[in-house]
């Protein structure tokens, strides 16, 4: 498959995972699935986020981000799907797509959820029988986007949700080798770096690079965010967002 053709697919795997495809476009992203193992992995990081993820209360954001620093891992987690539109196609950049589901995603304040030794963090009780969670619409201002670096290989989705003077991230990575102690930055307009969190990357498999999917915070006004980057400790960038 040439690069553009592997990039038309790539574009639809959130689409894909939401359900909102076309029969014709499910067929076309499955073959591709068929042959590519790292939009394989992606799509297994996103269909993790759609299933145990949800959105921290508002009201636990009223003033600001936590005391301590930038850093922020929700370890408290309640199931949630996103509305879903009944025939719209949902490209990169369009907001609604939360990239996050903890795989091995070790935070560098000290939380952490899962482990290689298959440990995991604590989670909610499941609901009630009978019970759902009512979907959650987008909160305003909300942005997804998406970015694969030619160079690197390294791919990611990102949301960032707006606070007060603030903004919250969840971002899924793929592609990145294994071993490699990253950072997610948030760089404003003036070119100011805020790290939003960080992990250390796993190994798949086969001895590439596991996927990693996290959340994090910075103290950065939300319309002042130029990109998200994924940066490893030698400062090598292995993936940028424009935003």
């Amino acid at each position: 498959m040439n690069r553009q053709r592997h990039e038309e697919e790539v574009e639809l795997l959130g689409p894909y995972v939401l359900g909102v495809l076309d029969e014709e476009d499910v067929r076309r992203v499955e073959e591709h699935l068929g042959d590519c193992v790292r939009c394989r992995e992606e799509v297994a990081a996103l269909r993790e986020m759609e299933r145990a993820l949800g959105e921290v209360p508002e009201e636990a954001f009223l003033d600001g981000p936590p005391q301590g620093g930038d850093l922020m891992l929700q370890r408290t987690l309640r199931q949630v799907r996103g509305e879903r539109a009944a025939t719209a196609r949902w490209r990169a950049g369009v907001a609604g797509l939360a990239a996050a589901a903890s795989l091995a995603a070790v935070f560098w304040a000290g939380a952490r959820v899962g482990a290689d030794d298959g440990s995991t963090g604590a989670l909610p009780p499941p609901p009630s029988p009978g019970v759902s969670a009512a979907p959650s619409p987008p909160v305003a201002g909300t942005r997804v986007a998406s970015a694969t670096d030619a160079g690197t290989g390294a791919r990611m989705t990102v949301q960032l949700t707006p606070a007060a003077k603030w903004v919250r991230l969840r971002a899924a990575v793929t592609g990145v080798p294994a071993g490699e102690r990253c950072r997610l930055v948030v760089v404003s307009r003036d070119g100011t770096r805020s790290t939003a969190g960080g992990w250390v990357v796993g190994t798949a498999e086969h001895g590439e690079g596991k996927g990693a999917s996290l959340d994090g915070s910075a103290a950065v006004d939300p319309s002042d965010v130029k990109e998200v980057l994924v940066v490893n400790e030698a400062g090598r960038t292995f993936v940028s967002v424009p935003v």
